[in-house]
């Protein structure tokens, strides 16, 4: 992929890159007057028909190809751009091979101008935090786990002439469905916000299976960030671990920003816990990312909560269970629906992996 190649009818606009990109190149195109975002995938690389090596390895590649191709159209079908809670999600419009290679393409959008999230008050940080929870809300009730949520796989949004800030949840390249991730050789995903049970997986720790990495691997992400957004900041962990997981799972405690109130304290524990099964669903954390003033931080340190309950006003926080969040079928939805600039973000924010 070059500046000026025409790839599926996108005319390539600027000089592919693969910054914030893993395994991949992107750039922007455009195609009918509209903007987009093109990613071209450099694995897995489909088969040429002069393919040199062997059938058992032709066969190999096509296998592997097929996995990528049915992993990808998975998720893309069952992520609705007309759902309720779907207005914040960047999801593909097009997702096609041409040649070896695969591409990806989503609407163009463009950054806002805001460096520091923690810096924001308590009700930009509920409208931010609470837009975030509703797309994993939506990703969860479809039993889908995003598997790389981190802060550059979110675009801040703010719409002319507001002050608030939305989050626009992009970059499904490394999403599956809850219970099968791919193999532990090419699951995706950054060590930095990866779960404890993620890390384990990928080190090829014999007791943990692909049916332990559920939509609770999102969680403890969810968690690292909104300690982040809210604080600027993640958990302090001892810097002999690579990641906070990595501090977790070898029996550390982390750190939290003790002027968070007593509520949030208790949700970010829960959240980064070793054990996916105790970690709150995200539904169990809406109602308090709604209340503003359970966002501003203290200038003295709150009083220690309680280890398994807290109440605040009429809100009771009650985590644990271990079961996967309820199915769409059950009528469950959101309280936080806030999508400032229409159902279908149409190409206003800059998009970077």
């Amino acid at each position: 992929m070059k500046k000026g190649d025409v790839i599926g009818d996108y005319h390539i606009t600027s000089k592919p890159t693969n910054t914030d990109a893993g395994k991949c190149l992107w750039a922007f195109a455009e195609k009918d007057g509209q903007e987009f975002f093109i990613k071209e995938f450099l694995d897995p690389k489909r088969p040429r028909e002069n393919f040199m090596g062997s059938p058992e390895a032709k066969r190999a590649i096509v296998a592997q190809c097929e996995e990528f191709e049915e992993r990808h159209w998975s998720v893309i079908e069952l992520l609705d751009p007309e759902d309720l809670d779907a207005g914040n999600l960047v999801t593909a419009v097009d997702f096609f091979f041409e040649g070896s290679r695969y591409y990806k393409v989503t609407r163009r959008l463009h950054l806002a101008d805001l460096a520091d999230p923690h810096l924001l008050t308590p009700y930009q940080k509920s409208v931010l935090l609470g837009t975030l929870a509703d797309s994993l809300r939506l990703l969860h009730r479809k039993g889908i786990v995003h598997g790389d949520l981190k802060p550059q796989n979110v675009l801040l949004h703010q719409p002319p002439g507001s002050d608030l800030f939305t989050a626009k949840l992009i970059d499904f390249d490394d999403a599956y469905m809850s219970g099968a991730p791919p193999e532990r050789t090419v699951i995706g995903g950054d060590a930095l916000y990866g779960a404890p049970e993620w890390i384990r997986y990928v080190q090829a720790d014999p007791e943990i299976g692909p049916e332990q990495l559920v939509t609770a691997v999102d969680m403890f992400a969810f968690g690292l960030m909104a300690h982040t957004y809210l604080t600027g900041a993640l958990p302090g962990y001892d810097k002999r671990h690579g990641s906070p997981a990595e501090a977790v799972n070898a029996g550390d405690v982390l750190e939290f920003d003790d002027r968070l109130s007593p509520a949030l304290l208790h949700t970010l524990r829960a959240l980064l816990r070793a054990d996916p099964g105790s970690r709150p669903h995200i539904a169990d954390v809406q109602d308090l990312l709604e209340q503003q003033e359970q966002l501003a931080l203290r200038t003295n340190p709150p009083a220690p909560e309680d280890d398994y309950r807290v109440k605040v006003g009429r809100l009771q926080i009650n985590f644990g269970g271990g079961k996967e969040p309820p199915s769409p079928s059950s009528g469950t939805q959101s309280r936080v629906r806030i999508n400032l600039d229409g159902r279908n973000p149409e190409g206003r924010d800059e998009q970077r992996r």
